[in-house]
């Protein structure tokens, strides 16, 4: 079975056809950006060729669509039917509490997740278009909707309360919900098996870094804890969000802003876009970039690189204390895979948790699986590949068949 698996923003598609008979082979992946705007930009990627062009995108129907012309398009696609396609697997950011699993799409679970937009209000808009867009040019394909909230459903109420009048959880919901639960799942099994080992006889931390950063405690196979909150503005510095930042600070900002001219839309937006690794760097976003300027003298790329390690080793340090102990470190996600000199600053002197990392591998494991800790280190530091598509792919495949 052929799945297209869709990641919908409130003006991109990001989308994957994989073939779960074919030991789930990328037939084509692509992304459109700029939907709603003058100008769409158009990117399809195929039997390891590129297409690339501009061209308007209304909405997300009509981005559905040129997707879908692409996939059978006789020269850049890869299907001669859409018939082929057997269902989608669609990534929702917020299932709240009303989804601890993922699940296939009907009229009831579009309702549930519409009473949730509150919680996700950048995310689910996009997310639910994506699902209305299928109906309408797929309407005969089953469709799934797999959460990135759901993998944290286990998280007891001692990690997911707030010290808040206990009347907001119960009236508004207002609660630690966790994300990249889809990564934070496959990553933590896979690597488990890549020391011959059971995630489910393991205690793991897990550390998903990229644009987008959260760190989890998994032990025995269930989230305990981990670093977002009801939104994925807490925790680490990210790349354009602040992580943990006193809520009087945010008071003082509010107060001092609105008095200046601005709207609460803009610094909720400000908060999303312009705070984390760019708001500090001075408008860097990407880790490379901020290492370059460190290494540059820049002072303000050296604040950036420095706070990111050390937030991540504090977390680390945290859930390894949470959890009463560790068997595995994990690394994951664009920053956690690829930037060996991130991964330095923060293992180096952790030996007191039971962290001995191969330094030399270390600085030698870029973009690949594998084991960077030495032979007799208590705890594994590994670095693991993450794959979510292919978790969407598998959940969807599963409740189809």
């Amino acid at each position: 079975m052929k799945i297209l698996v869709l990641n919908c923003g409130s003006s991109s598609i990001k989308y994957q056809l994989i073939d779960m008979a074919n030991n789930a082979a990328v037939m084509a992946k692509g992304l459109l950006e700029r939907i709603g705007l003058e100008m769409g930009e158009f990117t399809h990627k195929y039997h390891g060729e590129k297409h690339y062009e501009q061209l308007p995108i209304p909405d997300h129907t009509a981005g559905i669509k040129i997707v879908l012309n692409a996939l059978t398009d006789p020269k850049i696609g890869v299907i001669k039917d859409l018939n082929e396609i057997g269902a989608v697997g669609n990534r929702v950011a917020h299932g709240g509490e009303l989804f601890k699993g993922s699940c296939l799409v009907n009229d009831d679970v579009i309702e549930k997740i519409k009473s949730l937009t509150d919680l996700a209000p950048l995310h689910t808009p996009g997310n639910l278009a994506g699902i209305y867009a299928m109906q309408k040019v797929l309407p005969n394909v089953k469709q799934a909707v797999v959460f990135d909230t759901a993998f944290h459903s286990t998280l007891p109420p001692k990690s997911f309360l707030y010290g808040l009048p206990y009347e907001y959880y119960e009236k508004y919901g207002i609660r630690r919900y966790g994300f990249h639960g889809t990564s934070h799942k496959y990553v933590a099994e896979k690597a488990a098996k890549m020391i011959g080992k059971d995630w489910k006889d393991l205690k793991i931390v897990s550390c998903h870094l990229g644009s987008g950063a959260s760190i989890a405690a998994i032990d025995h196979g269930k989230s305990v804890d981990t670093s977002m909150g009801m939104t994925p503005l807490e925790g680490l510095i990210m790349g354009s969000r602040p992580g943990d930042v006193d809520p009087g600070a945010l008071q003082f900002l509010f107060e001092k802003e609105l008095a200046n001219g601005k709207t609460w839309k803009d610094i909720v937006t400000m908060l999303n876009k312009k705070c984390g690794l760019v708001g500090i760097s001075g408008g860097k976003q990407d880790m490379r970039d901020i290492r370059a300027g460190r290494d540059a003298g820049d002072e303000r790329c050296t604040y950036a690189f420095d706070m990111f390690a050390q937030k991540v080793k504090k977390y680390i340090g945290a859930y390894i204390a949470e959890m009463g102990g560790c068997d595995i470190v994990l690394f994951t996600g664009g920053i956690g895979e690829n930037a060996w000199f991130m991964r330095h600053p923060i293992l180096e002197n952790m030996e007191c948790l039971g962290i001995k990392v191969d330094m030399e591998l270390n600085d030698k494991t870029a973009g690949e699986d594998g084991v960077i800790s030495t032979p007799d280190s208590p705890v594994a530091a590994i670095v693991v590949t993450t794959d979510e598509e292919y978790v969407i792919a598998s959940d969807t495949y599963n409740l189809v068949k």
